[in-house]
């Protein structure tokens, strides 16, 4: 019997240690993978560019909590994901993208090889860990080396490449995986201390906290204290009473933070594009703070009083567990900023933007909504309770890449079988990657497509009519959204920006995905 190649044993490690989908396009740098593919468990999904392979190995990473894994050709291939891998560094996101690289002794020569950079593994250095497999015999140590990054720690992209005359090199079978070693729980002993003292007690999350919405939960009914959600932390808490779903952007949310004795901050990286998106300073001091988070690197860039390293989920249970019984009127605190925050989202931005928001998640009840960079998105990122945890996220946060909202719904839509999707994108957005609506089709994936059509990019017009610019540049004509689903092999039905009608449109059957305009005037 032949022994199988590098690239069929690195298909066997990823099954080994729990990869049940890879998103990628073949090429001729990465047939080894695709030799073992073929007699894999492992289920491959065909996108339409490399971009959107990152992408919805971002959002079955979100969905699933597990790594998404994008499998991308030499050069192009590569740099075409690198945005992906630059949105996913940003939103702590785990992504393992596993690209071919030139013959080994042709690296750094610049020989005019097909799909050739200059040094491809330092261009990718400079934004996650990257490591190059030269023998066969440092594939197994590559791989637990990418999960260890991957699974413990801030998450975030890792990238693995393999020259194309290693690729097809025999290679022995795998040891089985190493288990990353767990990371120790610190002394909180001091935490529970100061936190049963507070009177006014305010809790900050972020995406730290997706998938550890039960200990939130009860740590927040222990300590009675309002919990304020970045965009990432939306649904933790839906129609809670102590839930504040509004951006720590807004005054509203500032003043209960300001009036707070006792702040804990946990699993959020306190970024501008979350905490102070108008760029207009004057956030409340956070030194005194307790901070929960994975990552060293995060605790040291934003000083608190008491920086804890440890998992959300666990500290937040132990927490919970540990408090004494107290009452500081946390209820109508968060009720109160709601109110306020609610009424200084609608003085910022249309009502109607808001109102659409919510009808998405009233007609679809438990709903993944996927955004794009697109009004109705950051309407909801100023203020919206969604009803699934980690079931809102979008790119207009961090990186802020457009054309992200079609291949994340797509790698959401496969990490949650039978779940609904709602992909809320812009007309200027989907024609970054429209193709990737026949990945759904090909998948038959329960994905709404629904565009938010004003017929160009109005968030931008309206921003540089604000600054006193001329508008340039603006005014892309949008795709003919009817002729454009029929070519997509997509249901189809266009409305007015009016919730009752799109709640109409949301509620006729179909089987598969669709699209559903929102034409607006």
């Amino acid at each position: 019997m032949t022994m199988r190649t590098v690239g069929e044993r690195l298909v066997e490690g990823l099954a080994a240690r729990g990869v049940e989908v890879v998103f990628g396009i073949p090429g001729v740098h990465t047939v080894e993978l695709y030799r073992g593919l073929a007699g894999s468990p492992i289920r491959h999904v065909t996108p339409r560019h490399e971009q959107g392979a990152g992408f919805m190995a971002d959002g079955y990473a979100r969905v699933s909590g597990k790594p998404g894994v994008a499998f991308v050709i030499t050069g192009p291939g590569l740099t075409n994901t690198l945005t992906a891998m630059a949105q996913a560094a940003a939103d702590s996101v785990p992504m393992l993208v596993i690209s071919g690289v030139n013959r080994t002794g042709s690296l750094g020569r610049g020989l005019g090889l097909l799909h050739e950079l200059p040094d491809q593994a330092a261009m990718v250095r400079a934004l996650c860990p990257t490591e190059t497999v030269l023998r066969p015999e440092d594939l197994a140590g590559a791989l637990d080396r990418a999960f260890a990054r991957l699974t413990s720690g801030r998450p975030g992209p890792v990238h693995l490449e393999i020259p194309t005359d290693v690729m097809p090199l025999p290679c022995a079978a795998l040891p089985l995986p190493k288990a990353p070693a767990p990371l120790a729980m610190p002394d909180l002993s001091t935490a529970i201390a100061r936190m049963a003292q507070a009177r006014t007690p305010v809790i900050l999350t972020g995406g730290g906290t997706r998938h550890a919405a039960a200990a939130l939960r009860a740590l927040a009914e222990a300590w009675d204290a309002p919990v304020v959600q970045t965009v990432n932390a939306r649904g933790t808490m839906f129609d809670h009473p102590l839930c504040v779903p509004a951006s720590p952007s807004l005054n509203a949310v500032r003043d209960l933070i300001r009036a707070a004795d006792c702040v804990l901050a946990v699993g959020t990286e306190l970024g501008p594009t979350d905490y102070d998106m108008y760029v207009r300073g004057g956030f409340p001091d956070l030194s005194g703070m307790i901070r929960i988070d994975l990552c060293p690197e995060q605790l040291a860039r934003h000083p608190a009083a008491l920086p804890l390293q440890a998992e959300a989920g666990a500290a937040m249970a132990i927490l919970a567990a540990a408090l004494p019984a107290r009452q500081s009127m946390g209820s109508q605190r968060a009720a109160r900023t709601r109110a306020e925050a609610r009424a200084e989202t609608a003085a910022l931005i249309p009502e109607i933007q808001m109102r659409m928001v919510t009808a998405l998640r009233e007609a679809v009840p438990g709903a993944i909504i996927v955004g794009d960079s697109t009004q109705p998105v950051y309407a909801g990122n100023l203020y919206h309770d969604h009803d699934r945890p980690g079931g809102w996220f979008n790119a207009a946060t961090g990186y802020g890449a457009l054309g992200f909202g079609p291949g994340p719904a797509v790698g959401a839509a496969i990490a949650a079988p039978g779940t609904p999707v709602l992909c809320l994108i812009g007309d200027g957005g989907l024609q970054f990657s429209p193709g990737e609506l026949r990945t759904a089709v090909d998948e038959a994936l329960p994905i709404t497509f629904v565009v938010w059509n004003n017929a160009g990019f109005r968030e931008i017009a309206e921003a540089m009519a604000g600054a006193g610019t001329e508008v340039i540049g603006c005014t892309p004509s949008p795709l003919r959204m009817a002729p454009f689903a029929a070519a997509c092999d997509l249901a189809f039905a266009s409305v007015p920006p009016e919730p009752q009608a799109l709640r109409a449109a949301l509620s006729a059957p179909v089987k598969g995905p669709r699209l559903i305009e929102i034409l607006v005037s």
